[in-house]
């Protein structure tokens, strides 16, 4: 039954418009995003003209002192990690959080409000992979995550590696999040 829903649901999602497809739009899309979504991007692929580097780190309120915050952890060097000598690397390990971070800035604009209810959603599906990540990396318990998204440009071809890093072009701070003590 599930197979048949999932497939009724996704024929819905990339089927040109129709009363049942715009009936059912908002379930449909609650089924399909973000881990359902549609795209061409396998067949004519749209690189990034710039890099960013994610970064996330924790909060923790002790129970008779301030808040303790963690250091910066590089989320983007740990997939790039999982990926580097990986013959076979996995599509979630190359794409996961730069997707999500796209999602992000598509539904929230530069002021970071959300304004529907799939920005709600994209907001808690990045807040839950930096929590994730976090909580693997530093296993501590916290209640509030924090990103900063540094944007740099591409090297010019024919760069030597080791010379002067680029500057970001932008560094984008995101409020604290609360999340489960555990991190989750």
């Amino acid at each position: 039954m599930t197979t048949v829903v999932h497939l009724g649901a996704v024929f819905l999602h990339v089927a040109p418009a129709n009363p049942v497809s715009r009936r059912y739009s908002r379930q449909v899309d609650a089924w399909v995003y973000p881990l359902f979504e549609q795209n061409w991007r396998l067949f004519a692929p749209n690189p990034d003209s710039v890099n960013r580097q994610v970064l996330a780190r924790t909060a923790h309120t002790a129970s008779h002192g301030p808040m303790r915050v963690g250091p910066w952890v590089d989320l983007t060097a740990m997939d790039r990690a999982a990926v580097e000598h990986n013959p076979f690397p996995s599509h979630t390990a190359q794409n996961l959080l730069r997707r999500a971070w796209a999602s992000y800035v598509d539904t929230h604009g530069e002021d970071d409000t959300a304004r529907s209810e799939r920005a709600v959603m994209m907001q808690k599906y990045l807040r839950n992979i930096a929590a994730d990540r976090l909580a693997d990396h530093d296993g501590g318990t916290f209640e509030f995550v924090q990103l900063r998204v540094l944007t740099l440009p591409v090297a010019a071809p024919g760069t030597t590696p080791g010379h002067r890093p680029p500057s970001p072009v932008q560094n984008r701070l995101l409020p604290w999040w609360k999340v489960t003590p555990d991190g989750k």
